[in-house]
């Protein structure tokens, strides 16, 4: 149980794709006009890193340990750096939502849409070797996972951000 897999002992498509995300994403959010206080700025970005942290953390370690992330089944550095990669998007996905006055109803395609992007992210990760997938694991195993974390995510946006109503 111990065996350590080594998928790759190089520095190459995996790291150069987290890279990319997290130059991109960056980039995302220092050209998008400002529309958030530092402390908003602040937990839309850390939300996405604590939440990949923690599924990763439960789902991807024993006793489940349905998948391996990076290039050997035990944590490396790279690893670590790899989960600020989820800053942006968690700043993005709250951004927009503000942005578009996303409300009610609209809530829920909203949400579905960007579980979409999580999904095809995940699977060109899948693609380049971040993430390797044990004991039956299925990129469709993660729907559910981006719902409730996305629904969490706005619920918790909501309650420490409320929106103020103006006196007319």
């Amino acid at each position: 149980m111990n065996d350590i897999t080594i998928y790759d002992n190089r520095f190459n498509g995996n790291e150069w794709f987290v890279i990319a995300m997290i130059v991109v994403g960056t980039l995302a959010i220092w050209i998008l006009p400002k529309m958030f206080t530092l402390t908003q700025s602040l937990f839309n970005l850390l939300i996405g890193v604590v939440f990949g942290l923690m599924f990763d953390h439960t789902i991807a370690v024993p006793p489940f340990d349905l998948y391996d992330v990076g290039d050997e089944s035990r944590y490396q550095l790279f690893d670590i750096f790899s989960y600020t990669m989820y800053a942006p998007f968690g700043y993005i996905f709250i951004y927009f939502y503000k942005k578009w006055g996303v409300r009610d109803f609209y809530t829920i395609p909203y949400i579905l849409l960007w579980t979409s992007m999580g999904i095809g992210v995940e699977w060109l990760s899948v693609l380049v070797g971040i993430f390797h997938y044990k004991h039956g694991y299925q990129l469709t195993y993660s729907i559910p996972i981006y719902l409730f974390l996305q629904t969490i995510h706005l619920l918790l946006y909501r309650i420490f951000f409320p929106e103020r109503k103006t006196i007319s």
